[in-house]
């Protein structure tokens, strides 16, 4: 089984924190779209047959699709790929989006489980992320999806912003709990270079963001966790009933995925490559027949590095029968780190390693301790 992600490179403004490539100009969208659809023609025989099991809209904003884009690239993927019948079809979409005319919309189409850009319930933190929604949209658009029947919800919210209390983080987490949503990707606010974030702190317009009050409002959303019935399978990602995300479970289970669009990426067990993070380049691209992404051959200790920064940041951890299918030098190797690992919330188990829920934040530190280099 295997996965499509589908990147749509386009925003209606740009958040103060991404550094994910997008446009702002919508101009060209129903070119990309076009674009779109070649470049699944292009690539159907990446997957070597495998079924589609998920197939993910990321971005950029998605939700900036309208339903005709959207037919004509499930069209597309229908008669060149076998999607199963249970197959979870993922669309990330904005607050300010999801008003019940595009609801209706993105009913009509295969579109199963929406992942909505909350971030926030409060007004402060989305005016300090240049979020393009209010707080009362984000309600009502959770509310006005499950009215049209999308049971299957994500919502992202950010911990550890500059103005995110405890108290306002603990209400976030509240908030989430009363509109009985089935999962949630929570995040700590990263700085990353070139955005409007980091250059507002190096400028000193804002402060800079406090690594305590981050790390505290993570233990704070453990607990919360723990006492609402929620599971912890992965770093950023809880659920209820095994309710977990397919798509990006699949990412960290080391599956085949393709990847369609402006600096998508792909992977296929021994490779990976990535389109050209540029639109107008991408168009040119599709349409003249020229080379739009770069290849890397994975050696074998590049596979293992992978397995481990994957597998350590779930539940399921390091499984032992992957670490003997590597050559004798690596497991000799990795068998020989594990017994000096000396990090709080290691679980050593017959079958495997494994890092609690609580020190999951710390999962990159015994990464390094197992590499190899």
């Amino acid at each position: 089984m295997a996965g499509i992600y589908i990147h749509i490179p386009f925003c209606k403004q740009a958040c103060s924190y991404c550094n994910f490539h997008f446009s702002t100009q919508l101009s060209r969208k129903r070119e990309l779209v076009d674009c779109l659809v070649a470049e699944l023609e292009k690539r159907k025989n990446y997957l070597i047959g495998e079924k589609i099991e998920s197939i993910y809209f990321g971005g950029g904003t998605p939700s900036l699709l309208e339903e005709d884009d959207l037919k004509v690239i499930f069209q597309q993927i229908n008669q060149l790929y076998t999607v199963v019948d249970s197959a979870e079809i993922t669309l990330e979409a904005n607050p300010d989006d999801l008003n019940r005319e595009k609801l209706k919309a993105l009913k009509n189409t295969p579109i199963n489980r929406l992942s909505i850009g909350v971030q926030s319930f409060f007004d402060e933190d989305l005016q300090l992320m240049n979020r393009a929604h209010a707080a009362h949209e984000a309600v009502n658009s959770i509310k006005n999806a499950q009215d049209f029947g999308f049971e299957q919800l994500n919502i992202d919210l950010i911990f550890g912003s500059q103005t995110t209390s405890d108290e306002m983080w603990l209400a976030n987490l509240e908030q989430f709990k009363a509109l009985s949503i089935p999962h949630l990707s929570a995040y700590s606010l990263t700085v990353e270079e070139k955005t409007a974030l980091s250059h507002k702190i190096k400028s000193g317009k804002i402060e800079a963001v406090d690594e305590e009050k981050n790390y505290r409002q993570y233990i704070l959303l453990q607990e919360f966790i723990q006492q609402n019935g929620f599971e912890q399978y992965e770093l950023s990602n809880y659920c209820k009933s095994e309710n977990y995300a397919k798509h990006n479970t699949s990412y960290w289970l080391g599956k085949s995925y393709l990847g369609i669009g402006p600096s998508a990426h792909s992977y296929n067990g021994s490779s990976r490559q990535w389109n050209v993070n540029n639109n107008i380049k991408y168009i040119q691209a599709i349409k003249s027949g020229e080379n739009y992404f770069e290849v890397e051959e994975l050696s074998e200790i590049e596979r293992y590095h992978d397995y481990l920064i994957t597998a350590l940041r779930t539940k399921w951890g390091i499984d032992f029968k992957e670490i003997d299918a590597f050559s004798e030098k690596i497991s000799t190797h990795f068998y020989k780190q594990i017994k000096q690992l000396n990090y709080p919330g290691i679980i050593h188990h017959k079958l495997g390693l494994s890092v609690d829920s609580a020190h999951l934040f710390q999962s990159d530190e015994v990464v390094r301790e197992l590499m190899i280099g």
